[in-house]
C-alpha cells in the first residue's frame, strides 16, 4: 500500500501531445482502472464505487464502454445499499471527505467486509488526519490494495475547455457581501479542482490574475474586488504542494495561467452568439450536450423519441461546431448534395428532385433503402434537422434585426434610440430577447437606468417586476464601490470613449470573418493575445512568480524554448474545420475522430489557461479554440461552470435575497 500521488503511468501518459480530455481518459482508465488488476486470475472483474461527483468525473472523460473493458463488471454509489461481494475486488474512486471515510472504512471492517480487497484513489488531497484514520483501522488496513491521490477533480467539457462544477459560485461570490464564509468555501474548492487540472497535465504554470482596483489610498477594498486574487493564492498553495509530492511534477514553469472573473466581460452571456454550437444551447432547449428528437419508427408506428450527445465523437458536429449558423447550413447541403452524387442508390432514392430540399422522413427512407450507410445518413439527418429548427427559429422570432442591433450597439453604431425604436416596433419579440436587450445597453449605458429613466425603459420593453431584478443585479458585477465613481468606471475595457455613441469592443472585421453578426467578440480574445505577446499590464494583471525575461521570448515568435522538450513544447491536431473548403473529405471516414486526434500532430508553444470565476460562455470557448490556430498555443478554458444566457440570467436574479421593486431600480 502506498499513499501517494497515483504515478503509475506518469512518464508514459505524458500531457505533451495529448488534449486535457485525452489525458483525463488515459488517467481514470489507466493509472486508476488498469492499476488495480492484480495476478489472481481467478479474479478478473472488479466493481468501481464513486461518489456523486466522482461519478460526473468519469462520465465527463468515459464511457460505460470504456470502463467494462478495464474489468469493471459493476458500478456502485458509495452512500447506496450493496450487496456484499467478498470474492471480489473494489476500485474506490471518492473525494477525500470524513463521510466518504466513514463509508469505506464501514465497507471493509469486521469480520465480513463487502469486498475482498479495496484499491482507494481519491480525486483531491486528502488531510493528514484522515489518513491516519485509515491506518489506525487495523481491520481494514492488510484489505488495502491501494490508497492514492489521483488529484483529478474537474469536468472536462471539450478537448480545450473544463468546469470545476462550481454552479453557484456567482451567487456566492458576488451575492451578499455579508456571506463571506460560503464565498472562503467556494474559492478554496475552486482552487483544488483548478490545481488538478494541472497535476493531471504535468503543467507547473506562472499564475497571473486580475488585481484588485482600489480608486484611491482612502476607499476599502471588498471581498469582490479580490476574488481572482485570492483564488490565485489558492490555486498558487496547490501547487507548490504539488512541487514537493507529485513524481515528475515540473519544478520550473511550462505555461501560463490567467485567472479573471465574470465582471470582465459582463456582454458575452447575453449576446447572441452566431455559430451553431451557441445557438443549438441557445435556442433548443438543451439539457447539457443532450438533444432530444423525434424519429419516423421502423415499424410504421408513431415517431420515436431518440436522445443524440452533440459531442467530440461525431464528426459533423466538431467540423461545424464553430461555423457561422448560415455556413454551418450551406455545408450541410453540399454534404447532402455530394453523398447524394456519388452515390447511385441514393441518387435513385432521391428520386427527381434534383437539388430540392430533403426532409428528415427523406433521409429515414434513404436509410433504409441504404443500410450500409445507415450511420453516415443519421449522423448527416440529425445536423440537417438541427439547423432546420435553429433557422426556422430565428426566422420567427425575427433573430436577424435583433441581432444587428446588439452587435451595433456594441460596437458604437446604436444607442437607446435604436433600442426604444426596436421595442416599439417588435413588440412580438420575446420577453427573454427583450431583457438581454435591455442587459446589453445597461452594461454600456449604466447611466440610462437611473431612478426614472430606468422603470421608462422596463415599461417600454413591457418586462415584469422579476426582470428588474436581473437588470438591477448587474451592478453587482461593477466591481467597484458605488460611491465616488463616474458612470463608466465600472465597465472594464471599454474603447473608443471619446465617440458619442459608445463602444463596448473595437471592430476587428478586418480580420477573418465574413458575416455582419459575427463580429462580436468576447473580452478573453485580446487579453488571451496579449499574454501571448507578453503584453499584458503588470500593474493589472500581476504575476505570483514573476516570470524571468528569457520565458517570453519575442513577442511575434512565442516562447523561448528554454524548458525541457517534454514540458515545453506542445503537439496539436489539425482541426476538421480548417481544412480547404474544396476537400474532398466528407468526414466520414472509417473513424474520422480518432484518424484526427492521433495524426497531424504539430509543434506548438507552451499552453495558455484562462479560468473565468462565475460561469464562461459559448464565445469563449470558440475563441480558445479560434486562438489556437492562429497563435499556435493550445489555449485552454477553464471555468466555476459553462453557461447559456438563459441560466446566466437566472443566476443573475439569484444574487439578491430580496427582489428591489421598479422604482428602486439604479445600476
Amino acid at each position: 500500500m502506498s499513499m501517494s500521488d497515483s504515478d503509475s503511468s506518469s512518464s508514459s501518459y505524458g500531457a505533451d501531445s495529448r488534449s486535457l480530455k485525452q489525458v483525463s481518459r488515459e488517467r481514470l482508465l489507466h493509472e486508476m482502472l488498469r492499476s488495480a488488476k492484480t495476478g489472481d486470475s481467478k479474479s478478473t472483474w472488479k466493481v468501481l464505487i464513486m461518489d456523486k461527483l466522482t461519478v460526473k468525473i468519469m462520465s465527463h472523460s468515459c464511457k460505460m464502454a470504456d470502463i467494462t473493458d478495464e474489468g469493471v463488471s459493476l458500478v456502485e454509489d458509495i452512500y447506496k445499499r450493496r450487496q456484499p461481494l467478498p470474492a471480489m475486488d473494489a476500485i474506490y474512486f471518492i473525494q477525500p471527505t470524513k463521510d466518504n471515510i466513514t463509508m469505506f472504512l464501514s465497507d471493509m471492517s469486521g469480520r465480513k467486509p463487502l469486498y475482498r480487497k479495496a484499491f482507494v484513489f481519491f480525486s483531491s488531497p486528502i488531510a493528514r488526519e484522515l489518513v491516519m484514520e485509515i491506518k489506525k483501522d487495523a481491520q481494514v488496513l492488510p484489505r488495502i490494495g491501494a490508497l492514492r491521490e489521483m488529484n483529478l477533480e474537474y469536468f472536462t467539457i471539450d478537448t480545450q475547455g473544463f468546469i470545476t462544477n462550481n454552479e453557484r459560485a456567482l451567487e456566492e461570490l458576488f451575492g451578499d457581501e455579508e456571506n463571506n464564509r460560503k464565498a472562503v468555501a467556494c474559492l478554496n474548492v475552486m482552487a483544488t479542482r483548478i490545481a488538478t487540472v494541472f497535476a493531471s497535465l504535468r503543467e507547473f504554470p506562472f499564475v497571473r490574475f486580475r488585481a484588485a482596483k482600489s480608486l484611491d489610498a482612502t476607499t476599502m477594498t471588498t471581498f469582490h474586488d479580490l476574488i481572482s486574487t485570492k483564488l490565485a493564492a489558492g490555486v498558487w498553495d496547490c501547487l507548490m504542494k504539488y512541487k514537493k509530492t507529485i513524481p515528475n511534477f515540473p519544478q520550473t514553469e511550462t505555461c501560463e495561467l490567467l485567472i479573471i472573473d465574470r465582471t470582465i466581460d459582463q456582454i458575452a452571456p447575453l449576446i447572441h452568439e452566431w455559430t451553431y454550437d451557441a445557438m443549438c444551447h441557445d435556442l433548443l432547449n438543451m439539457e447539457g450536450n443532450k438533444f432530444v428528437h423525434e424519429v419516423p419508427s421502423k415499424t410504421g408506428g408513431p415517431p420515436e423519441r431518440k436522445e443524440v450527445l452533440l459531442e467530440d465523437h461525431d464528426p459533423i458536429w466538431v467540423e461545424l461546431r464553430h461555423a457561422h449558423i448560415a455556413d454551418a447550413s450551406e455545408r450541410l447541403h453540399e454534404k447532402m448534395t455530394s453523398f447524394i452524387s456519388k452515390n447511385k442508390a441514393a441518387q435513385i432514392q432521391h428520386g427527381s428532385r434534383g437539388s430540392g430540399e430533403m426532409s428528415t422522413r427523406d433521409l429515414q427512407k434513404m436509410v433504409q433503402a441504404l443500410p450500409q450507410y445507415s450511420e453516415q445518413i443519421d449522423k448527416l439527418s440529425l445536423h440537417v434537422e438541427i439547423a432546420g429548427k435553429i433557422n426556422r427559429i430565428i426566422r420567427e422570432s425575427g433573430l436577424r434585426e435583433l441581432g444587428q442591433l446588439e452587435q451595433d450597439l456594441v460596437f458604437g453604431d446604436a444607442g437607446t434610440k435604436e433600442v426604444i425604436k426596436f421595442l416599439t416596433t417588435n413588440e412580438d419579440t420575446t420577453r427573454e430577447n427583450k431583457l438581454r436587450l435591455l442587459m446589453i445597453l445597461a452594461s454600456i449605458y449604466p447611466e440610462k437606468f437611473e431612478g426614472e429613466k430606468g422603470l421608462n425603459l422596463m415599461k417600454v420593453a413591457r418586462l415584469t417586476d422579476d426582470d428588474a431584478i436581473a437588470i438591477n443585479n448587474l451592478r453587482m458585477l461593477e466591481g467597484e464601490p458605488d460611491t465616488k465613481k463616474t458612470s463608466m468606471s465600472s465597465f472594464a475595457l471599454k474603447f473608443d470613449m471619446h465617440k458619442k455613441k459608445r463602444a463596448a469592443r473595437k471592430d476587428r472585421s478586418g480580420e477573418e470573418e465574413t458575416w455582419q453578426l459575427s463580429r462580436f467578440y468576447p473580452i478573453i480574445e485580446e487579453l488571451i493575445e496579449k499574454v501571448s505577446k507578453n503584453e499584458l499590464s503588470k500593474q493589472d494583471y500581476p504575476c505570483l512568480n514573476d516570470p524571468s525575461p528569457s520565458f517570453h521570448g519575442t513577442p511575434l515568435a512565442g516562447p523561448v524554448n528554454h524548458h525541457p522538450p517534454a514540458h515545453s513544447m506542445r503537439s496539436r491536431r489539425t482541426p476538421t474545420w480548417a481544412k480547404p473548403r474544396g476537400s474532398d473529405d466528407d468526414g466520414y471516414s472509417s473513424d474520422p475522430v480518432l484518424r484526427h486526434a492521433s495524426s497531424d500532430f504539430k509543434k506548438m508553444g507552451q499552453r495558455i489557461f484562462v479560468f473565468i470565476v462565475g460561469g464562461a460562455t459559448r464565445s469563449e470557448l470558440r475563441t480558445c479554440h479560434k486562438l489556437t490556430g492562429k497563435l499556435r498555443r493550445e489555449v485552454i478554458l477553464g471555468s466555476s461552470s459553462i453557461d447559456d444566457p438563459a441560466q446566466y440570467i437566472t443566476k443573475l436574479k439569484m444574487l439578491t435575497a430580496q427582489e428591489p421593486s421598479l422604482d428602486d431600480l439604479q445600476i
